[in-house]
């Protein structure tokens, strides 16, 4: 065993989109991170295949949207149909409150590969792919990490029992980091040393997925534009959209039917000549699997933290079990910098699970409410849920909330449990994810708020500067948490004339609403004119208050930081250069 330790800020087990998201977006806050990846090559196979606005804005926060939009197919209908064809309903949502489409299909290799190999571009962060994690041992001030040279999925060394350390393994590298998390999905590591277990539900009735792609992508699609969930008592179905010529079919198994008899190319050749002219494609992958709704106990044992799927597991039916180790990472990615940083103490990591556990737990309920109303194949069930639909999606009010997709959990946080002052009524903005406006920026061009607005924390101002109203204390505050101040006046409502100052107050952002989106979000969530937003890194809402409530707020942001115990950030040790291999 080696028992020089290199240590890391951050040590991430798992290279799916949860690891590469947080990589991102701790190696470009400037910290020096590992990630160990068992499979030493891509996996290259798709799983999730949907993300929606709020992770696309996300991907946005770490310089990756542009790009990951390049390859998905924007605003695609979902529809629920019979086998006739007859459409029940359709979700159709264009609108782009995040400031990207709400519905994003796309095929998740090249979707990882474009996370990768933008990680080239932060030197920071260390990728080892082809090492497995051993085990582990923290103490009060990091954790201990040992890892082994891995084949993959053929490696076959049985996992350790839950809650029981290892014996060492001929061949293992130590290594050291403040934290670590273990993203290494629904059979974590991570989580089994830590002896921490799941609860919820095995569903038993498994699904043979089919992906394919078109020998020609201009031809054997066309007939087939949009989501389908095809809702046939005889053979539940789903026909899923992606890019460049590939498509996902999924057909229910029904009672007495095996796994080796669906895996069959007869088989496969069948169910997907129901759809397709199957001489013009190629199927890439064929896999009966079955899918679980399951919560990790607890997400944070001292320095070990669980993401992902090694933290909870969702049903496919509404496209969220990426989504939401994608929210994870966007979650704990500002809170480990702020404790990284000495800004903030570590209990701010405790807000962690009391935040992203019930939104994810809500996303679970939703994917089973559809699962179920997708594989119902009783033909009475069948008959009363075909009428209730056609009713309800007719009705005004209800029918435009099921069109529109509204039904899917928000980016709201349960109140109480938060990181932000109490909401003071049902549209209260504290612990929502404001909304991404349109501006008109200080160049006078057009910009998306995020980008205006940086990486941190932002003061938004409604036609005032922010900072008129602070005591030197609040701005140093502010000042040593590198906020940004923004100023947002409405179109044509910028300082002008006689009597204006001829340059901008020094940091502050002014921009214009041309679009008055931000001010109806405002008014809609109790706000005006004076009054100022207080975003967290995240860009949920840690207060919306009057300018005169600033320094009282202040404050209470500094508390529920922890402050009073943040640890002065210290430096790690030098590490290896990115890529290189530790010594043995």
């Amino acid at each position: 065993m080696n028992t020089d330790q290199i240590v890391y800020d951050v040590i991430i087990v798992g290279l799916g989109p949860t690891g590469l998201v947080l990589a991102h977006g701790l190696g470009q806050r400037g910290h020096r991170v590992l990630v160990l990846e068992r499979e030493p090559q891509f996996y290259g196979n798709a799983r999730a295949v949907y993300t929606d606005g709020e992770c696309m804005r996300i991907f946005q926060s770490i310089g990756m949207a542009e790009r990951l939009a390049a390859d998905m197919l924007q605003d695609a209908p979902v529809q629920m149909v019979l086998p006739s064809g007859e459409v029940l309903f359709q979700i159709k949502n264009t609108g782009r409150p995040h400031g990207w489409a709400a519905n994003n299909f796309f095929y998740q290799p090249l979707l990882e590969t474009a996370l990768a190999d933008g990680l080239a571009n932060v030197p920071n962060v260390t990728v080892r792919r082809g090492r497995e994690l051993t085990c582990f041992a923290q103490d009060a001030s990091g954790v201990d990490v040992f890892h082994v040279a891995s084949e993959g999925s053929a490696y076959s060394r049985p996992a350790p029992k839950p809650g029981e350390r290892p014996a060492p393994v001929p061949g293992e590298v130590a290594v050291r980091a403040r934290w670590l998390v273990g993203a290494d999905g629904g059979r974590s590591v991570v989580r089994t040393q830590l002896g921490i277990g799941m609860v919820g539900k095995n569903f038993p009735n498994p699904w043979l997925v089919v992906d394919i792609k078109a020998k020609d992508p201009a031809d054997g699609l066309r007939h087939l534009p949009y989501f389908n969930f095809i809702c046939d008592p005889a053979c539940p179905t789903v026909s899923c959209v992606q890019p460049n010529g590939h498509h996902r079919f999924e057909f229910m198994l029904m009672p007495g039917q095996t796994r080796e008899h669906m895996e069959h190319p007869d088989t496969v050749r069948h169910y997907l000549s129901k759809y397709i002219d199957v001489d013009k494609f190629v199927v890439l992958r064929k896999l009966v699997y079955t899918f679980n709704a399951l919560m990790a106990d607890r997400w944070r044992d001292g320095r070990v933290l669980l993401a992902g799927d090694a933290a909870h597991m969702t049903p496919q039916f509404i496209g969220q079990g990426m989504n939401a180790g994608v929210r994870d990472a966007y979650n704990l990615a500002w809170k480990l910098d702020a404790v990284l940083r000495g800004q903030a103490g570590e209990a701010l990591l405790d807000s962690y699970e009391r935040e992203r556990k019930p939104h994810a737990a809500a996303m679970t309920r939703e994917g089973i409410r559809m699962k179920d109303f997708v594989s119902m194949v009783n033909p009475l069930g069948t008959t009363l849920r075909n009428a209730l639909t056609r009713l309800l999606t007719r009705l005004p009010g209800i029918g435009g909330f099921i069109g529109r997709g509204d039904f899917i959990p928000k980016p709201t946080y349960r109140q109480g449990c938060y990181l932000g002052l109490p909401r003071r009524g049902f549209r209260s903005a504290q612990g929502r994810l404001m909304p991404q406006p349109l501006l008109r920026g200080p160049d006078g061009r057009r910009q998306r708020f995020d980008d205006l607005a940086g990486s941190g924390f932002v003061l938004v101002g409604a036609g005032c500067d922010p900072r008129e109203t602070m005591d030197a204390d609040s701005l140093a505050v502010w000042r040593s948490l590198g906020a940004r101040f923004v100023a947002i006046y409405p179109f044509g409502g910028r300082p002008a004339g006689d009597g204006v100052a001829h340059a901008a107050p020094d940091g502050l952002v002014e921009a214009e609403d041309p679009d008055h989106s931000f001010h109806r979000w405002l008014r809609t969530s109790g706000g005006g004119s004076g009054c100022v937003v207080v975003l967290r890194p995240d860009r949920f809402v840690f207060a919306l208050v009057r300018a005169a409530q600033l320094n009282e707020t202040t404050r209470e942001l500094a508390r529920q930081l922890h402050r009073a115990e943040a640890v002065p950030a210290a430096r790690p040790q030098p590490a290896a250069a990115p890529g290189l291999v530790e010594a043995a």
